[in-house]
């Protein structure tokens, strides 16, 4: 099967090109093709030929959506409906990244498939937008909606957290939010799952379980080891953040288990695993500064030979 990740730089691309076996798989950037830009994903399309398109590009800056809202509607909703379009015109199938804020967290249970969308920030009324473009060019695509997706490299919570830990010991995260953390490996042998299944319609995919975002922080802290470090719950008003966020945006993902017997591990074992391989990444990257510095001092020591 040919396979055409667009979006392969982000934090979803490169998990999905990392974890994608046994298919001829693609991944495309921003230099590659902009969604923005028919012409261009045409000429992507007609070199790839793919059978199955995940679309994982997006303007996901839930707070620089509210400041560039033109922006966030030509790449979350224009250029979902571009991708769409010439998929259709490609016979590509296709599936399209969401998100957990097309609703507003008004409802006090996890959201279903078929629940009611009422984004409450440009992000979210961009993505839903997006779907319903993605739905109406290509009734048979797949809306894959997931929530609070993080990996070891990219710009993410856990990553934040992290690294305020490393120069705080006071850390203050909202607790008055709840969603589901999505680890971004995890999520891509799903969605390499899915496509093999030919899913079509709309899918729920996040890690089981759910937390606040304090409940994240706390437990990122105790797993990595920071007992000096101490996190304070606030709430969503103390924040001070230009866009509004649903209060619960857990999403309920029953259905891919009823349906094609998928069934991702819990946030808790997911953050482990996350910990684990950001140890690593950090001493594979301390052992190449090591070697580049000792490296440096002997090209110097040679230098001044005579």
């Amino acid at each position: 099967m040919r396979v055409l990740i667009i979006g392969a730089t982000g934090l979803l691309g490169k998990a999905l090109l990392g974890e994608w076996d046994f298919d001829e798989v693609t991944g495309a950037s921003s230099r590659d093709a902009d969604i923005r830009e028919p012409a261009q994903l045409r000429a992507l399309f007609a070199r790839v030929r793919p059978e199955w398109t995940v679309l994982a590009a997006a303007y996901t800056d839930v707070d620089g959506c509210e400041k560039h809202p033109e922006l966030a509607h030509r790449v979350n909703c224009v250029g979902a409906g571009n991708v769409a379009r010439t998929a259709r015109e490609c016979g590509s199938q296709l599936m399209f990244l969401s998100t957990d804020y097309v609703f507003d967290g008004k409802k006090p249970l996890p959201y279903e498939t078929d629940d009611p969308v009422a984004p409450m920030s440009v992000y979210g009324r961009t993505k839903a937008a997006g779907e319903a473009a993605v739905r109406e060019i290509l009734p048979e695509a797949c809306i894959a909606r997931t929530s609070w997706l993080f990996g070891v490299a990219g710009k993410c919570f856990p990553n934040t957290i992290l690294r305020l830990a490393e120069t705080q010991r006071e850390l203050s995260v909202v607790a008055d939010q709840r969603g589901s953390p999505t680890f971004n490996r995890d999520l891509a042998r799903a969605i390499m799952q899915l496509c093999r299944a030919g899913v079509r319609g709309t899918v729920h995919v996040t890690n089981s379980g759910d937390c606040s975002w304090y409940e994240f922080a706390q437990e990122l802290v105790r797993g990595a080891g920071l007992t000096e470090v101490i996190v304070k719950s606030i709430c969503t008003d103390e924040s001070s953040r230009p866009a509004a966020r649903p209060k619960n945006s857990v999403l309920s993902n029953g259905s891919l288990q009823r349906l094609y017997g998928i069934s991702l591990r819990t946030w808790q074992e997911a953050v482990r695993v996350y910990l684990h391989e950001k140890r690593h990444d950090c001493l594979v990257q301390e052992r190449r500064a090591l070697a580049v510095s000792a490296g440096e001092r002997v090209m110097n020591a040679e230098g001044g030979k005579s």
